[in-house]
């Protein structure tokens, strides 16, 4: 297919830098998003010719599509060339909750209960043809505006076919595909059907990088493809790691402003003061109710600190937040209701006239995240498995008098954070009570010392630099 533009850098990703909201007037909202994308594309300079292909993915973004034909008002998108998609609803449905969210997540971050699940059947055939559907509109996209020896980076498993794709359109083309969750080690991705398995890696193996945000998720593709495809990696595919880190100088920016001076007199006041008159200790985490979280062992956690070290009673405050995620899919709405059940339970075991022990919220407030990690005395980070968790970079970064960090080590970040990180198996509610209270126990000055140097890590590769360095191992 002919190239009908001619940008020289593109980014395609399921959810673009811009979101829109329709009101009952049919006036259009533009609501810009944040992220290591938008920093790494504001950061290759404005002289630049790169385009961002996304989905619309709901009825405001589809009337905005439908008023400019796929190209964005400049005007919505900070001066960023986009082109949004209004993919067929029902395709993008199944796509992307069916196939992205409800497979390629569970397989990832190894969530089924597999004596029940998957079940693999006509259904899921149906849906995986509306995901290589998904895939192909991109990859056509992506092809029409191009120009010669373009590069192309494709994010995340919401599109493992369209390097391939695109590869078999445009061959001129230089293409990434980065993997932003975990990578599924052999013997857990091939619970996927046999050609499916195979057709996914084989999207991959359409670019010429993929890449993964530590080694050890790189690796597992490998052990993947060498697994499912036969020894070796297709000569034309090199795999990279790219460390995705906090951006400091936003988040400490960000973290002083009123807004969050506000929040942090509200929190100071729900945490209170102890029964010596001292202030009370703070065990901070900040998550989506995504299964993977592990949320509600992260509260049975810290039940268990307070029934097994009751010198913390009244002299501790959970402050969980927990916000919606994917509330569309009634696991999630279950996993979201459980979290509120447990947290209700725990303040009403343990909960005083003056002392409530879970502080949980569920309405998605950055700014009150943002003074709730300048609080933060321990920071619990548990997921069952995580790409990243840019959480646990974030907090230390952020953090007024420096806190301990407890972590799974299942996260990716624990790659980098792990020597000063005071590791959990995710799983043992007994060994993460103890790393609370160990955390909880830590000498100020260890704890600041530990602070910087994991701000240190953290901080090793900000956003912009990680889009930057792609690019650069790309091209080269």
């Amino acid at each position: 297919m002919a190239s009908t533009h001619t940008a020289s850098v593109l980014v395609a990703s399921n959810r673009g830098p811009v979101s829109y909201a329709l009101d009952e007037d049919r006036r259009l909202t533009a609501r810009r998003g944040g992220g290591g994308l938008v920093s790494g594309l504001s950061a290759i300079g404005p002289d630049t010719d790169a385009v961002w292909v996304c989905s619309a993915l709901g009825d405001g973004d589809r009337e905005a599509v439908r008023r400019t034909g796929g190209a964005l008002d400049p005007a919505d998108t900070g001066g960023r060339r986009v082109r949004m998609l209004d993919i067929d609803a029902q395709v993008h449905s199944d796509a992307y909750n069916g196939i992205a969210n409800s497979v390629l997540w569970f397989i990832h971050h190894m969530l089924y209960q597999t004596p029940l699940e998957p079940v693999f059947d006509a259904g899921f055939r149906r849906q995986w043809a509306a995901y290589e559907s998904y895939n192909r509109a991109f990859a056509e996209a992506l092809a029409e505006e191009a120009g010669q020896g373009a590069a192309v980076l494709i994010q995340d498993y919401h599109l493992a076919l369209a390097p391939r794709m695109l590869r078999e359109l445009r061959p001129d083309l230089r293409i990434g595909h980065f993997s932003h969750t975990p990578w599924a080690p052999p013997d857990y991705f091939r619970l996927l059907p046999d050609d499916i398995a195979a057709q996914l890696l084989g999207g991959i193996l359409g670019a010429d990088r993929a890449a993964f945000l530590t080694r050890r998720w790189a690796d597992a593709f490998t052990d993947c493809c060498h697994a499912v495809l036969g020894p070796g990696i297709p000569s034309g595919t090199r795999v990279g790691v790219h460390g995705l880190g906090a951006d400091a100088e936003f988040l400490r920016e960000r973290a002083h402003r009123p807004d969050v001076d506000e929040r942090m007199a509200t929190l100071r006041r729900q945490i209170g003061t102890a029964p010596d008159g001292g202030p009370r200790r703070t065990i901070v985490r900040v998550d989506r109710t995504e299964l993977s979280k592990n949320i509600v062992r992260g509260l049975l956690a810290y039940e268990e600190l307070l029934q097994s070290y009751p010198q913390w009673r009244e002299r501790v405050v959970h402050i969980a937040f927990a916000y919606p995620s994917r509330q569309d899919l009634a696991v999630y709405r279950a996993y979201t209701a459980e979290v509120q059940r447990v947290a209700t339970e725990i303040n009403s075991r343990y909960g005083t006239p003056g002392w409530t022990p879970v502080e949980l919220h569920v309405k998605d407030d950055f700014a009150r995240s943002l003074a709730a990690y300048r609080l933060a005395d321990v920071a619990l980070v548990n997921p069952i498995r995580d790409g990243m968790n840019l959480v646990a970079k974030e907090v230390p970064v952020v953090s007024d008098e420096g806190c301990a960090l407890v972590l799974s080590r299942e996260a990716g970040a624990h790659e980098e954070l792990g020597e000063e990180a005071l590791t959990v198996n995710p799983y043992d509610i007994g060994g993460t009570a103890a790393a609370l209270h160990t955390a909880l126990s830590m000498p100020s000055g260890e704890r600041t010392e530990r602070t910087k140097r994991l701000t240190a890590q953290a901080t090793a590769l900000p956003p912009a630099r990680w889009f930057l360095d792609q690019l650069a191992a790309l091209e080269g």
